[in-house]
């Protein structure tokens, strides 16, 4: 189903153990949802649940549990995802609404750990996050193969040039034969009325004439035939050395290459599933964490003095129970070490992602290597047939040129057994009309095989406004190519300036005049260019100057983040993959200018679920539905 198809219609949500949720039904409706409630009321678990059903991997387990399932259903579409435990890993299954979640993650997710959101804090780098989903290795090899189609087009383009310069000069030709043949038709004539003014109406043709017409006729058939096998044998040959040169071009033992990456593909194969598990383990143990931290674990959360969880009272002496050893820790400490095991994470994941780009990139030389030992066997059979092929028709023509050599000798024998009779004028004249009538067959079988030949060359032309329009094609899908990364680049930065502008002339923030992104071509063609953050600011006197990074607020970096996350999502058609926005960790950013984010970012996605505080969801539009229980 597509977002636009999904965009008007209702969405039920059941989750079954997943975070801190036992079992819940929840129905969203287009445009905004918001989960208003304190911490430890599981907001981020339900988010993490729609995640998952959407193909997320970024969900936990809930601690207790062996399995968890979480069913999405948009109007009569349902997507389900299926967790389950085996030996302290958690696996996925189901069928999920995409097949590949990076772009959502990335750009749709935007819990407190998504990347794009922390990219701006941690000085991150934009460009590799923005273009991140772009696999411009494949892109290259796409351009390489176009570029090589190209050549084999130009070069049958050039065959055609070549030909179309040689129709003059077979016009000439069957010009010339069209002459012949008109003088040799003229040249019958006259011998036969000659014959026939010498002769009565009844007189016999001569024999031995007859028999040497006859001759003449089996010898002109030979000859015919000889010339179209020596054009086939030569055509063979062509042939042949062009399949000996393909064949000098393929390696020759793919056999030990092919063996060679099997092995390794295992060995890669055994790594990334030992990554895959120690991804998923941190995975659980950071989202076990930050629910602690969120409040939604509230039994390991210490009371004090019979209140509210500490979590929520954002003082900077709140103290967490370790779940590990029961030691009483600093709320600042479980932060720290949250971040340390989020970096962690991202290393593996980086390193999982690593193995996974040499995986599929072995796999796909692999299949090359195995196309190309596809493609020399059958060379090498098309060659062997060939060979037969040559064989025979060089049997086929000595056999000819036998025969041809043994007619030769027997006409000879009977035109000098004729010589002898040059004084019978009636002989004389009928061995002019067979003479005549060879030398008519002759130079009409000549204008045959040039008209054939025309006929040849022009229907090969016929094809040049076919190649023609591919060419153009190829060239156009090559500069479509080239230009893609480059228009990923100029749209997510011209999407960031130009909402980042407007975000904050809503927002109002004091003395903030402008946050934006400069391109910075690379020093070298082998380096990427660099996306520079800038941030301007103005004195009281309205004089700008420019400032660092890392004197923004914290809900400057907030909304900045959220911006990044946003130019991403429109650069890469992010609404058109999925249509939901998800939202959380928003309490840096006060209560106002929350709502006017919310309603900003509803103009550009059909489901926006959002979790906040209910002092921060009061803000929010009325008509916004409101969910305080899951």
């Amino acid at each position: 189903m597509s977002s636009v198809d999904a965009a008007e219609r209702p969405v039920a949500v059941h989750v079954e153990n997943i975070g801190g949720i036992d079992e819940t039904d929840v129905e969203l409706r287009p445009g905004v949802s918001v989960l208003a409630g304190r911490n430890a009321t599981n907001r981020t678990s339900f988010l993490r649940s729609i995640m998952a059903a959407l193909g997320s991997e970024r969900v936990s387990l809930k601690g207790d549990a062996e399995e968890g399932h979480v069913e999405l259903t948009i109007g009569e579409e349902s997507y389900t995802r299926r967790l389950a435990r085996s030996n302290g890993v958690v696996s996925f299954d189901g069928e999920p609404y995409l097949a590949d979640p990076e772009l959502a993650d990335l750009f749709a997710f935007l819990l407190e750990s998504n990347e794009a959101r922390r990219a701006v804090e941690v000085g991150g780098d934009l460009r590799e996050l923005l273009l991140r989903p772009i696999d411009t290795e494949r892109i290259d090899e796409e351009i390489d193969r176009l570029r090589s189609e190209r050549e084999r087009v130009d070069e049958r383009l050039s065959e055609l040039s070549t030909l179309e310069r040689e129709i003059p000069e077979l016009e000439a030709e069957r010009q010339r034969l069209d002459e012949a043949v008109d003088e040799a038709t003229e040249r019958l004539e006259e011998a036969r009325a000659a014959l026939d003014a010498a002769t009565d109406e009844d007189t016999d043709t001569d024999e031995d004439l007859e028999e040497l017409r006859e001759l003449r006729r089996r010898l002109e058939d030979l000859e015919y035939e000889r010339e179209t096998e020596r054009r086939s044998l030569d055509s063979l040959e062509a042939e042949r050395e062009e399949l000996g040169a393909e064949l000098a071009e393929l390696p020759g033992d793919e056999e030990s290459a092919l063996d060679e990456m099997a092995s390794r593909i295992e060995t890669l194969r055994g790594r990334k599933r030992e990554l895959d598990e120690t991804v998923s383990r941190l995975q659980t143990i950071v989202q076990f964490n930050q629910e602690i931290v969120e409040g939604e674990r509230p039994s390991f959360v210490r009371q004090i003095d019979g209140e509210r969880p500490v979590t929520d009272r954002l003082v900077e002496d709140e103290e967490l129970t370790c779940w590990t050893c029961g030691s009483t820790v600093e709320s600042a400490e479980m932060e720290a070490m949250l971040d340390r095991l989020r970096e962690l994470r991202s290393e593996t994941a980086e390193r999982r992602r690593e193995v996974t780009d040499e995986l599929d990139e072995l796999r796909a030389r692999r299949e090359s290597r195995a196309e190309r030992r596809r493609e020399r066997e059958r060379l090498d059979r098309e060659a062997e047939e060939t060979d037969r092929e040559i064989e025979r028709r060089e049997e086929r023509l000595a056999e000819v040129d036998s025969e041809i050599e043994e007619l030769e000798t027997e006409i000879e024998e009977l035109e000098v057994a004729l010589e002898a009779r040059d004084g019978d004028e009636t002989f004389t004249l009928q061995r002019e009309v067979t003479e005549a009538e060879f030398e008519l067959r002759r130079v009409e079988s000549e204008r045959e095989a040039v008209a054939e030949e025309i006929e040849e060359v022009e229907e090969r032309l016929s094809d040049r406004e076919t190649l023609e329009n591919q060419r153009e094609s190829i060239r156009e899908e090559i500069e479509r190519l080239r230009t893609r990364i480059d228009r990923i680049e100029r749209d997510a930065i011209e999407a960031f300036n130009e909402h980042m502008g407007t975000v904050l002339d809503l927002l109002d923030y004091a003395n903030l005049e402008r946050i934006w992104i400069e391109r910075r071509e690379a020093a070298s063609p082998r380096e990427d260019a660099e996306y520079l953050l800038h941030v301007t600011r103005s004195t009281d006197g309205g004089i700008a100057y420019e400032d660092e990074v890392e004197h923004l607020s914290e809900s400057e970096r907030e909304v900045t983040g959220l911006i990044v996350a946003l130019a991403g999502a429109l650069a890469h058609d992010v609404a058109e993959e999925v249509p939901f926005l998800l939202l959380d960790s928003l309490e840096a950013i006060d209560s106002e200018r929350i709502a006017t984010l919310v309603e900003y970012f509803d103009e550009h996605v059909p489901y926006i679920v959002v979790a906040l505080l209910p002092e921060d969801a009061a803000a929010l539009d009325d008509d916004y539905r409101r969910i305080t229980d899951v």
